[in-house]
Formats: C-alpha cells, sequence, structure tokens
C-alpha cells in the first residue's frame, strides 16, 4: 500500500477505488501542497492498476474540502511563485481530468474553491442533500480567481452566464440547485450516497452538456457575454479596488479560462492578481474573519427556545434570524397587532429561503410565535431585550425578566448605545446580563457585537458568542463603553458628513467622495437608511444630550423629515428608494477629512480597551460598517498611507 498521510484508498469488489481525504491534524480538508502532492502519487498508482472508476470523497464530518490552503498564498511573493502554485494544480486537474476510467466527486458539506475545481474535473458530480452542502468559488472574495481549471470547466458545464455569476459574486449554491444548474449530476440523501456514487460510476452515462444556445454563448458569443458580465461589475467593484472579478472575465473571455495563458504584466495575469494589495488585503480579512469565526467555541451552548421582547425592526428581524436557524422564538410586544407585521415579513423570508420547499417554509413560520403576555420567558434559554434605547424601561424590564426567567438562562439586550452596566444595576444578579448588539439590517450585516459589562461573569459572555455563532454570525467581543465600537466609530464619521452640509457641500457630493474612495454606502445615504432621529437618539448618546447637532440634521427631524422611513430626509425616498440629483466634484481631501473622525475613533477605542486590538477593531469596522474591505481595514489602511508617503 501507499504510504499516504492525508489521503486514504481502498478498493470494492467492483473495482472501483475509493479515495477518502482526511487531511491530518486540521479540522477541514484543504489543498495544500503536500495534499495535492500525495493525489498526484495516488493517480500515479492507479495508472498501474487502473480502477473500474474512482470515487473522490472527504473522512471529515466538516464537509467534501473548504479550498486551497489560504496560508500557502501568504507565502507568495513574486509572479514566479503564483504560477508555480497555479501551475500544480492545473496540471494535476488535467491529468485527473483525462484518466481513461470514470471518476466522480462525491460531495457532502461544504465544497468550496480548489475543492470544487477537483470536482469539475472529475466526470461526474454527486451532492448530499443535506443543509452543509454548499458549492461556490468564492476566490473572488479573496481578490484572486480559480486559476485549477474552474473558469474553463464551469462555463462549459453550466453554461458561461450562470458560472460567470458564481465567480463574480463567490456566492454559493445549496445541493439541490446545484442539480438544477447541472453542476451536480444527482443530488441524493446521506444513506444512499455510495451507492449512488457506485452505479453512477458503473452505469457509463454520458457526461452532460449543456444546450446549443449555451454553447454558442461558450463560444463564438462569448464576447456578448463578456460585455453583459463588465457592466454589471463596474456598478458595483470599481477596477481600481477590485480588479479580480474584471480578470476573471477577461481570462475566460480571452484565454478560455487558463491563466496560466495570459502574458505576465497584463492586468489579469498571476503575477499582477495574487501581487496585488487588494489581494494582500482580503486575504487579511480572510484571516480576520475566521478569528472572529473563533470566538464563542469556548461554550458548550447550544440554544433551542429564544425569547425576543420587542418586535419593532430589530427585534422583529432577531426572531426571525433565530426561527431560520431552527429555535423556537417567542416574541412578546404590547399587543398581537405589534406583533403580526414580523409574522408577516418572517413568512415573506421564509418563503424567499425555501424556494421550492414550502414545508421548510411552513416550519421555520410554526418556530415564530407571538407571545404578548411573555409566556415564553419562563422556558427560554435566551432573552433578548430590543425595546426603545430608554434606560429605565430598560431596567425595569430586566428587573421583571429575571424573576421570571430560569435561573441559567442568558439574558442579554440590543442596546446600541446604553452601557450594559448601567442597565445591569436593576438586576439581583449584575454578573447575568451581556449586550448582543445586532446592526440592521439584521439579515445582512454579518457582525454582531458581544458586549462583557464590568461585571459579566466570563462564562455567559463566552454563551453569549456561542449563540451568535449559531446564527452564523461574526462575534466581536467589545467592552462596555457607549456606542461599544461599531456606533463608536460611525458617529463621529457621520457627524463630520452632516457639518459638510452645514457648510453647503451637497449630499450627493459628499456620497460620492466617500463612495469613490470604496465604502458601499455614503454617509448621508446612511443617515437616511437608519433614520435622522436615530441618528439624533446616538448622537446625543454619544456626546451628551446638551451637544450641538448638525444644523441641517436638527432642521429636518424638526419638520418630520426622518429619512427613508418617512419618505423625506437628506434625499427624497419614493417608493422606498432613494432618488439622488448628480453629484458635484468633491473638494479636494473631501473623503480624507470625514474619514479622519472614524480612524481617530477606532484608535480611541483600541487605546481604552473597548476592543483587544487594532486587527479587531479593523475586522469590526470592516464587518460592522462596510468600510472598504480592500483596504484591509481602518488601522491597515493607515499603515499603507503611512509607508506609502
Amino acid at each position: 500500500m501507499m504510504d499516504l498521510k492525508h489521503w486514504k484508498l481502498e478498493r470494492d469488489p467492483d473495482g472501483i477505488a475509493w479515495a477518502t481525504l482526511d487531511v491530518a491534524e486540521a479540522g477541514a480538508n484543504t489543498l495544500g501542497r503536500a495534499v495535492l502532492s500525495e493525489l498526484g502519487a495516488l493517480l500515479d498508482r492507479l495508472e498501474v492498476q487502473p480502477p473500474s472508476g474512482l470515487v473522490i470523497r472527504s473522512g471529515k464530518a466538516a464537509g467534501f474540502i473548504a479550498g486551497a490552503d489560504i496560508e500557502e498564498f501568504t507565502r507568495i511573493d513574486s509572479a514566479a511563485a503564483a504560477r508555480a502554485l497555479v501551475d500544480k494544480g492545473w496540471t494535476l486537474f488535467e491529468r485527473l481530468a483525462s484518466v481513461r476510467y470514470p471518476t466522480l466527486a462525491l460531495v457532502r458539506g461544504h465544497c468550496m474553491g480548489g475543492g470544487l475545481e477537483l470536482a469539475l474535473a472529475c466526470r461526474y458530480r454527486i451532492v448530499v442533500e443535506e443543509p452543509g452542502t454548499r458549492l461556490a468559488l468564492p476566490e473572488v472574495m479573496l481578490g484572486i480567481y480559480p486559476a485549477w481549471g474552474g473558469m474553463r470547466r464551469l462555463p462549459a458545464l453550466i453554461g458561461p452566464a450562470a458560472a460567470l455569476d458564481l465567480m463574480l459574486t463567490g456566492k454559493g449554491v445549496d445541493a439541490a440547485k446545484a442539480r438544477r444548474l447541472g453542476l451536480a449530476d444527482a443530488c441524493v440523501p446521506a444513506r444512499v450516497m455510495d451507492n449512488a456514487a457506485r452505479l453512477t460510476l458503473l452505469s457509463g452515462q454520458p457526461v452532460r452538456r449543456p444546450p446549443l444556445l449555451q454553447r454558442l454563448l461558450n463560444g463564438p458569443l462569448r464576447a456578448v457575454v463578456a460585455a453583459g458580465a463588465r457592466k454589471q461589475v463596474a456598478a458595483k467593484a470599481p477596477r481600481q479596488h477590485y480588479p479580480a472579478p474584471w480578470a476573471i472575465i477577461d481570462v475566460w473571455e480571452r484565454y478560455s479560462g487558463n491563466a496560466l495563458a495570459v502574458p505576465e504584466g497584463a492586468p489579469a495575469s498571476l503575477g499582477a492578481l495574487f501581487g496585488s494589495d487588494t489581494a494582500r488585503n482580503l486575504i487579511r480579512v480572510f484571516f480576520l474573519q475566521e478569528r472572529l469565526k473563533g470566538f464563542g467555541k469556548g461554550a458548550d451552548f447550544s440554544p433551542r427556545r429564544v425569547h425576543v421582547v420587542g418586535a419593532g425592526v430589530m427585534g422583529g428581524d432577531i426572531a426571525i434570524e433565530c426561527a431560520l436557524r431552527g429555535m423556537t422564538v417567542t416574541l412578546q410586544d404590547q399587543c398581537v397587532e405589534r406583533i403580526a407585521p414580523v409574522v408577516a415579513r418572517a413568512a415573506r423570508r421564509f418563503e424567499r429561503k425555501f424556494k421550492g420547499k414550502p414545508r421548510e417554509a411552513r416550519f421555520a413560520l410554526d418556530r415564530l410565535i407571538a407571545d404578548p403576555q411573555g409566556h415564553g420567558v419562563a422556558r427560554a434559554d435566551v432573552i433578548i431585550e430590543a425595546i426603545y434605547e430608554n434606560l429605565e424601561a430598560k431596567r425595569a424590564l430586566f428587573a421583571r425578566l429575571e424573576q421570571q426567567a430560569r435561573p441559567d438562562a442568558l439574558l442579554a439586550s440590543n442596546t446600541s448605545s446604553l452601557r450594559i452596566g448601567d442597565i445591569a444595576t436593576a438586576l439581583r444578579e449584575p454578573a447575568r446580563l451581556t449586550g448582543i448588539h445586532f446592526f440592521n439590517p439584521v439579515a445582512v450585516m454579518p457582525l454582531v457585537e458581544v458586549v462583557q459589562g464590568a461585571l459579566t461573569d466570563d462564562e455567559v459572555f463566552r454563551r453569549a458568542a456561542a449563540f451568535v455563532r449559531r446564527l452564523d454570525k461574526l462575534p466581536l467581543p467589545v467592552r462596555d463603553a457607549p456606542g461599544f465600537l461599531v456606533n463608536a466609530v460611525l458617529g463621529p464619521y457621520m457627524y463630520e458628513a452632516l457639518r459638510c452640509v452645514d457648510e453647503g457641500i451637497a449630499p450627493a457630493t459628499i456620497d460620492a467622495a466617500l463612495t469613490d474612495f470604496g465604502m458601499p454606502m455614503g454617509p448621508i445615504e446612511l443617515i437616511d437608511t437608519v433614520g435622522l432621529d436615530i441618528a439624533v437618539a446616538a448622537g446625543q448618546a454619544l456626546a451628551g444630550a446638551g451637544a450641538a447637532l448638525p444644523r441641517g440634521l436638527a432642521d429636518r427631524v424638526a419638520a418630520g423629515h426622518l429619512g427613508k422611513k418617512s419618505g423625506q430626509g437628506f434625499y427624497p425616498w419614493p417608493d422606498g428608494k432613494v432618488s439622488k440629483p448628480a453629484a458635484g466634484v468633491p473638494p479636494e481631501g473631501l473623503a480624507g477629512r470625514i474619514l479622519a473622525p472614524l480612524l481617530a475613533a477606532a484608535q480611541a477605542c483600541v487605546t481604552h480597551g473597548v476592543v483587544a486590538d487594532e486587527d479587531l477593531a479593523d475586522a469590526g469596522v470592516i464587518f460592522g460598517t462596510g468600510f472598504a474591505p480592500f483596504t484591509g481595514g481602518p488601522f491597515n489602511h493607515l499603515r499603507t498611507t503611512h509607508r506609502a508617503g
């Protein structure tokens, strides 16, 4: 037998070879150099004694293959090194694709990046119908592209439009959608997956081919598809900030998906892309995200029942997310009429989420229970307060909740501006209270601040972080301080933008300056979206009730112009869509002026221990505010700017 560390090779009575990947001393399978080398050795062995077929599967419960080893990307220091890494994977997968015997990838769980490229090199693909099965080519999110054959094989398999959509966004598809797209040959339950793989290999069925039109679009008509793709990318990813999606289109259109064929020095070349500041910074953001995912692992806490008090936008959306993740949720407010809009909103969300699966949508909706009397408090594992920002009201509520709740129930406030320690004074056991601060919209924003007050018990804090991970969100540990991290940096940023409005600079011009910098939304549009009244309340909470408000903000609030929710703020919002005039030419340094208070506030948060270090501050500001990811975060941006200067 072969001396393999990461692979196990077995043959069954039908002559089928089963190659099981189980990367040693790792929680998930990744395709590092050693793993790829062993796969090459495995193919050598099978070349000597060809099997009747080859199944590639995972030995990990966590999933199929998470992708390439990202750590190896950080060691690429030249165009030659980038080419060597790509050449190794490209050559190996070309070899896999050309073997004489049929091959099949049996995909259960996540199948990402290089893992999907390996699966694409197989003749067949079977996916297991489970919630955890997900297929994606997310390389664009790292500022690079899928260079081991994915840019060639995926368009040839499912058509260029669908393939480019997956590659340019990095978004994944579940097992059912993979089957509908033609990415998978079959979608089967776990109990029959091995037999399905065996029967498929032995069937001799022809390889799937897309319809004629798709083949034409992938051939003589690809220029038409490429032009449409570039138009879509231009609206979301400026080339100067995010070169990877542009490079994907170029490599597919001009070089048939072969990155090795791109001449060195070209914008889409391996050296240009892998060596770019954007790739370096986005890979940094990836590791920051992984660090956030690590919080909460120290607590053995899997809540089943959640009680949410407050059926406003935030409380309602928190309840919906919990129900979506399989928890039973009781939602409390003053009357059923206040809760009914949340239930209607949930029904629409679940219908979209479980498209084509009405039973799952129904089950999710059944888990969301209107509870105006608060009967769910006594049975809840987690109790979340999401009422209006008033200290005395929150203190009175938690005094009642503590009496009704189980002694081991997690008590949490979604406050955005009040101190957890001030709220906790109402409790007999203040150590029970923590902050779990979600951001609007809850379904979209990945970050949740987990707040440890001065008296919050460490285990309570860990359980709160574990709960956030259960929702598939990113927990950011923060200390108890006004605005915590995200609002503490957003407030000065937005108020500086408002002062610019007071000075006569048009809101659209201000927004254009910041979106040109790389922010996903300008600060004035953000204020309109959040609500001008919320901006006032947050500003007073952070700066004190006596602090002077920007004139334009105060005047509009006095006139009832509260932004998107009232149909008019700094901009009109017909039918809930912003209507902006043309932007003027921003004054020189405008973006830097407006960003300066944000950067200063982030530094203050680190200095005063609101977050543990600069890396966590970068992570929090990126995932909590949308701060231009290609910069690597505010501190990384400052360091880079200073080096360049």
